[in-house]
């Protein structure tokens, strides 16, 4: 009789955990979706700037939250050079695949040096080099390291002006400082990579649209995101 009570007690828990909306196991074959707005602005007469995005991602195409993230940051270019740093921070907050309205919060700081440059008349580069601090609910204090390399290409015109129409691509490679997050828990030193193509177009000199596919790889899932974005300089 206790051994069927036990068998019948730990039976119900593989169900109820089974059936648990926050454990619902990410569908990879579903693209999501994520819609993003990027913003810089300089100061007049100064070197001194700010900048920022405000990004929805969606485990679907819009309704399931994945993540609200919200960042921004004080920009600097040194004298003679066109090298871009940023200190910032930001605010993520986090839902569960499926129907859980569970939800969880990080904050974030992060220093950026961004490096432009061309190659040939029609290339325009980008290196982005981030270093972020990271305080996650129920983790341990973290750091990640971020590299991802921007490609431009117009296709009408030589240059990123009102009326082109260019093609645009990254690769970002995310690493991990730390490996132990609390409570025994472990994460690789790879983090993530994200591999993005995209189509563009300037609606102005200082406002473009992008259209485009990002597959996101990381040790817990592997997926494809719509992207929609606007970005606009100040």
């Amino acid at each position: 009789m206790q051994m069927t009570r036990t068998l019948f007690t730990a039976l119900m828990m593989i169900v109820l955990l089974g059936s648990s909306p926050a454990l619902a196991q990410v569908d990879e074959d579903q693209a999501g979706a994520w819609y993003m707005y990027f913003f810089n602005a300089g100061f007049e007469d100064s070197r001194w700037g700010l900048q920022g995005d405000l990004q929805h991602r969606n485990w679907d195409l819009g309704g399931d939250l994945e993540q609200l993230l919200l960042r921004g940051g004080l920009t600097f270019s040194p004298t003679s050079t066109n090298l871009l740093l940023t200190f910032g921070y930001a605010n993520i907050t986090s839902g569960h695949f499926g129907s859980s309205s569970s939800i969880s919060s990080e904050d974030r700081v992060y220093q950026e040096a961004l490096l432009p440059h061309t190659l040939g008349q029609r290339v325009y580069l980008r290196h982005r080099f981030r270093f972020e601090q990271r305080w996650v609910d129920g983790q341990d204090f973290r750091t990640r390291f971020r590299y991802a390399l921007f490609v431009d290409v117009p296709l009408n015109r030589a240059n990123l002006r009102q009326g082109a129409v260019y093609l645009s691509a990254y690769n970002e490679v995310f690493v991990n400082g730390q490996r132990a997050i609390g409570d025994k828990r472990r994460v690789e030193t790879f983090d993530r990579n994200r591999l993005y193509a995209a189509l563009g177009y300037s609606l102005s000199d200082s406002l473009r649209l992008q259209g485009g596919y990002m597959h996101q790889h990381s040790a817990a899932v592997s997926k494809g995101q719509i992207q929609l974005s606007l970005h606009q300089s100040f």
